[in-house]
């Protein structure tokens, strides 16, 4: 199975939903790194569940442990394993699935794939294998150190969407955590979150839209073929679950243009080149540009509702189930950490790469 991902900054993660407990395994990480479970934590709270009355109630502390990989504060190059024991677990909940399909789950795939599945709140295919995704990703982060500017916000719940003048500046931090749809645009975010809690009372669901821009990143990142730096982040991004499309600058958007209105002219500023515009997002030839990145990815409605659906079981007879168990009525700003993680997590694995190849990186 695909549980790992990079080359030179390699993670895999492990565990079920209602498993014992779930973790990752990172490969790669410098020598000397400090990091304490505590830092990792900090990212690990904004993912967790039952932070704010529109995201599950399942009620999970997420308490990382660090089993190996760091002594005396330290990293020691040898591989980090961290681990993360599971809770509040329901598995009968989730009783009747083991022979029914959830529509637009991956229990019918993972069933003719594998010939069996963890039918306890979707087993592997759970979003709470991201547990270990946002532990590695707190590790890249303090790689990368306070140069390079990481951040993702909702831009969209639903139709809801923050008008695009609104969303000039780099959003700090404090305006993207002030509410609990993570959007920097108050007005907006007061709607989404109206919207999120109408929906739920109707036992229904709704997606939306995160866009990430990072800063700080200098020309040279990423490789000109098949490893593009924009192919890697689309691949990290529509890896995680409820995923259903990515775009990077201009995007869709660009392909309405012409080129004499779509390409970003250079300019000499204070003996640096930069574009003038950044329809291309960061990116040209797959290779950073030393400009803000920035791409969005949409997420589909939280697959299980609380409304009757039809199906059929294992057999193939059609039936009917009602959906159970604790699910976010919105997964998206529940998923801006996730974004941020896998963000980080390849741009260390090319930063490593380019230093192996060209040596011209520091950290």
């Amino acid at each position: 199975m695909g549980n790992s991902f990079g080359q030179l900054f390699s993670i895999t993660t492990w565990g079920e939903s209602h498993g014992p407990a779930v973790g990752v395994v990172i490969d790669g990480c410098p020598p000397g790194l400090p990091i304490t479970a505590d830092e990792i934590q900090v990212e690990l709270d904004r993912r967790r569940p039952g932070q704010s009355d529109i995201v599950t109630p399942r009620k999970e502390e997420d308490r990382v442990e660090i089993l190996s990989g760091v002594f005396e504060g330290k990293t020691t190059g040898t591989p980090v394993a961290l681990l993360v024991k599971n809770g509040d677990q329901r598995p009968g909940a989730y009783d009747e699935m083991k022979d029914k399909f959830r529509p637009s789950h991956a229990d019918f795939t993972y069933q003719a794939k594998f010939g069996r599945r963890d039918h306890r709140g979707g087993g592997r295919s759970s979003a709470r294998e991201t547990v270990g995704r946002v532990a590695a990703g707190a590790i890249a982060k303090k790689i990368l150190g306070a140069s390079v500017e990481i951040r993702a916000f909702l831009t969209q719940v639903h139709d809801i969407a923050v008008p695009a003048e609104a969303l000039v500046d780099f959003p700090t931090l404090a305006a993207v955590e002030a509410t609990p749809v993570r959007c920097p645009h108050p007005a907006t975010a007061a709607a989404m979150i109206e919207r999120i809690k109408a929906v739920r009372s109707e036992g229904d669901s709704v997606g939306g839209v995160i866009e990430c821009r990072v800063r700080g990143v200098p020309v040279g990142l990423g490789e000109p073929v098949f490893d593009r730096l924009e192919a890697d982040l689309a691949k990290a991004m529509l890896s995680l679950p409820a995923t259903k499309g990515f775009e990077i600058g201009s995007g869709f958007a660009g392909a309405q243009l012409r080129g004499s209105q779509h390409n970003d002219a250079f300019e000499n500023r204070g003996g640096e080149i930069h574009t003038i515009t950044n329809r291309s997002g960061g990116i040209q030839g797959g290779i950073s540009n030393g400009e803000e990145i920035v791409f969005r990815v949409a997420f589909k409605p939280t697959a299980t509702i609380l409304q009757l659906q039809a199906t059929v079981d294992v057999t193939g007879t059609p039936t009917e189930l009602m959906g159970r168990g604790r699910h976010d009525p919105c997964v998206v700003p529940r998923a801006v950490p996730i974004v941020e993680a896998m963000t980080a997590l390849v741009l260390v694995d090319h930063w490593l790469r380019q230093s192996a190849q060209c040596g011209t990186f520091e950290f």
